[in-house]
């Protein structure tokens, strides 16, 4: 069955980097266009970056210039480097994988999701 599993979570101060990665099985993973969401305490999941099967980048207005998704489909897996971290970036990242031909932004659009790794940015 398919499976992602996220890691590279923890605990960092404001202004500091953490590197997300996204381990897929399970599925062909070049064909997939890819995703990481977040979701923190009492809000909705929201989209962060996403990137196409040909490595096309998409990001939310809150993190670009500061995050950088990118894949490695030899290894199956995705990152979400994280730079200039701030306290409102402190939520459960998700990374998630649909088919078809775009990147979508919404949790609907989405086939697959991982169990989320937590980040944390201390002020």
């Amino acid at each position: 069955q398919v499976q992602l599993v996220e890691s590279g979570g923890g605990l960092v101060q404001a202004g500091g980097s953490l590197r997300l990665s996204c381990a897929a099985s399970g599925l062909t993973f070049s064909s997939y266009n890819m995703a990481w969401f977040r979701q923190a305490p009492g809000k909705e999941r929201e989209f962060v970056a996403g990137i196409t099967r040909s490595h096309s980048t998409y990001y939310a207005d809150s993190v670009k210039g500061r995050f950088t998704i990118s894949r490695d489909n030899a290894k199956n897996t995705m990152y979400l480097q994280m730079n200039s971290l701030k306290p409102e970036d402190t939520a459960v990242y998700y990374c998630a994988a649909r088919r078809g031909i775009v990147v979508g932004t919404t949790v609907d659009e989405y086939d697959y999701w991982g169990q989320g790794t937590q980040v944390t940015v201390s002020s």
